[in-house]
């Protein structure tokens, strides 16, 4: 087992399921913030400050460890989506983002206890989707997948369909850069923690010691 603590400050269970896919322990710790990207200018900035509100909401249940916050948001020309609330919302929402390129941004910010180190960085994909018909935006906004992703999507879910090419981190559109995230832990963590993470002895094996089937749950 890895020897330090790790904390997600996130209700996502893509978020989750990366993490325990790297091989990393954690415990899950949802922190409860409001996500108002309508009166959002700059995403990087949006989404580095929600990421460290979401760690800070959790901060006084944390003795000792690294806490994680992130958020992910869609941006297509300067605009802002966020999660829909509804399945109108999902199909405006792929009905604009169709035949064109959006870029999703995370941010992420790690705190450690008890001194206080505050490590935030972000990550960037573009992403293009093809010329989507109205039945299948149709199809896919009447099910319950678009309603927890930034944009109405998830690229990790029928949706991926959807998507012509990508440039950047893969990761990044599912929920979570782990190379940036992996980065900047290195710089709290040292190598005998890490070189444990690496060598698959963080794993926390699932009923059976197999890892689930599907490594990206589409449900909260």
């Amino acid at each position: 087992m890895q020897d330090k603590k790790l904390y997600l400050a996130s209700r996502s269970p893509r978020r989750a399921a990366l993490l325990r896919q790297m091989g990393f322990t954690f415990e899950t710790l949802p922190a409860d913030v409001p996500e108002d990207n309508e009166s959002a200018e700059d995403p990087v900035q949006h989404a580095l400050a929600l990421s460290r509100r979401k760690a800070e909401a959790v901060l006084d249940r944390v003795a000792e460890g690294v806490v994680v916050g992130a958020d992910t948001v869609v941006v297509l020309n300067g605009v802002l989506f966020g999660k829909p609330r509804n399945g109108d919302e999902a199909r405006d929402m792929l009905a604009r983002l169709s035949g064109k390129t959006h870029t999703v941004v995370t941010g992420f910010t790690l705190i450690h206890r008890p001194s206080g180190q505050i490590i935030s960085d972000f990550e960037k994909t573009d992403v293009t989707f093809r010329s989507l018909e109205s039945w299948e935006v149709d199809a896919y906004a009447s099910t319950p997948h678009p309603l927890d992703k930034a944009g109405a999507y998830g690229i990790q879910d029928p949706s991926g369909l959807f998507v012509e090419r990508i440039d950047g981190c893969f990761y990044n559109v599912v929920g979570f850069p782990l190379t940036r995230f992996y980065g900047a832990l290195k710089r709290m963590w040292g190598r005998e923690t890490l070189g444990r993470v690496l060598r698959g002895t963080g794993i926390t094996p699932a009923a059976g010691g197999m890892e689930p089937a599907l490594p990206y749950p589409d449900t909260v």
